[in-house]
């Protein structure tokens, strides 16, 4: 009876398996980008140097309060100095005496220009940490969307190769019916069939590239092997976006651009570092109050049996650098750390400017195909029409009808290149510009 349950029990568990590897996820691209931008560990990562950068700011405000520290000593005289002068000898202490001491000490600046600038620095530190996150958001959508759209276009490749290998097995069929008949060549019925074979490696070629596709969808998505994805969306539901989104008067600058933002904010942080490396030329000023419990010669070892006397003590301190050569140094290499980062920043503003550019014409130019591809596309379907019918009445070759599947099938992969071409280009785009939406 238990060997029964026991193996009901692992039957169960292997159904439970069995549902879970299959499993299916509905995606559009929002959703995609929602589940990617929720567990990434890149995201996450960037996001725990923010709580960093906080906490180094408190840091550098916490210098700012005052310090209170409590010490204490104990010393037991084995033989007491002998100080010996003109002649005459005198001991500083008895032998075999013990002195003890507690000092409470709190401390104040009241001066530190360098903690000023520090706490200035961190504040601009949290900023870039920051838009180092806001880069790692804008690569992560980049990256998922373009995949994203990478699986469209194998889905809707292997759907046109499907296609054309059907119609490539029913014109083989149609033209093996007419051989067996004695109406055609053999001629014809073997260009059919090499017609027809030529076009399944692709078949096959293009369903392993949906396989793999997903698989690198899912690995920015950041879901598991046992998941398989769906997307029912096809490339042509874009069509109307790569016509509606003309490149009027939209707003190319770099302004929002992360990697612009973020030499803005190393330009501001070198700055600051500069400032702060002029403080090691200003003088500093403490205050620090000092309390102090002592007994000396004290003969036994009971602690709490020494006559104590209390002290207290008022300290101010004024510290005023006259020369350090090191404070020179380190000055001027940040001078030369910012001339160098302005250089970093022309040339990267010309390579991005150069960037927009390239996207921006690569749109262009792909809107205007998608619209020349559709003509063909269509014109396409209707030769295969009439060469299907030409053949059938015998006033067409094979050659013709082989010609005509070919020319579809090349301009209904070339459309869908296309528009997944201009989506491509708009998503590169869109993360030069650092647009978020």
């Amino acid at each position: 009876m238990r060997s029964k349950n026991c193996l009901a029990l692992a039957l169960a568990l292997l159904l439970t398996g069995a549902v879970r590897a299959q499993e299916t996820l509905n995606l559009t691209l929002d959703k995609a980008l929602e589940i990617a931008l929720a567990d990434n560990p890149t995201i996450k990562v960037a996001d725990q140097e923010i709580v960093l950068k906080k906490e180094a700011n408190k840091e550098a405000w916490q210098t700012l309060l005052p310090e209170l520290s409590v010490s204490g000593s104990w010393q037991h005289t084995i033989k007491a100095p002998e100080m010996k002068l003109n002649g005459m000898s005198f001991r500083m202490g008895d032998d075999g005496v013990n002195t003890a001491a507690a000092v409470a000490t709190l401390s104040l600046p009241i001066f530190a220009p360098a903690v000023y600038k520090s706490m200035s620095l961190t504040k601009t530190d949290i900023m870039l940490a920051q838009e180092k996150a806001r880069s790692s958001r804008l690569d992560l959508i980049n990256q998922v969307t373009k995949a994203y759209y990478q699986l469209m276009l194998t889905q809707d490749s292997y759907e046109v190769l499907k296609r054309s290998y059907a119609l490539a097995e029913e014109n083989f069929n149609v033209v093996k019916s007419r051989f067996d008949q004695g109406l055609v060549s053999e001629y014809d019925k073997i260009s059919a069939e090499v017609q027809m074979r030529n076009v399944k490696p692709s078949v096959v070629s293009a369903e392993n590239g949906v396989r793999l596709s997903k698989i690198q969808l899912k690995v920015l998505m950041g879901i598991t092997e046992n998941i398989d994805v769906v997307v029912t969306e096809k490339l042509n539901s874009y069509e109307n976006m790569v016509f509606a989104n003309q490149l009027g008067n939209d707003n190319f600058g770099l302004e929002n651009n992360s990697t612009m933002r973020q030499l803005e904010l190393n330009d501001q942080l070198l700055k600051k570092n500069i400032s702060l490396q002029k403080t090691g030329f200003m003088p500093t000023f403490a205050v620090a109050l000092t309390g102090q419990y002592q007994s000396m010669y004290n003969n036994h070892w009971n602690v709490f049996d020494y006559s104590w006397v209390g002290s207290s003590q008022l300290n101010f301190s004024l510290s005023i650098p006259i020369f350090k050569a090191s404070n020179f140094t380190k000055l001027k290499t940040a001078r030369l750390q910012r001339t160098q980062l302005e250089l970093n920043r022309i040339d990267t503003e010309r390579k991005l400017n150069m960037q927009v550019e390239s996207y921006k014409s690569n749109m262009q130019a792909s809107s205007e195909q998608v619209l020349s591809n559709k003509e063909a596309m269509n014109q396409a379907d209707k030769a295969l029409s009439i060469s299907k019918k030409r053949y059938e009445v015998g006033a067409g070759t094979v050659l013709e009808l082989n010609s005509s599947q070919v020319a579809l099938t090349q301009s209904e992969l070339t459309y869908s290149q296309s528009i997944y071409d201009y989506l491509t280009a708009k998503a590169d785009l869109d993360l030069v510009l650092g647009r978020e939406e």
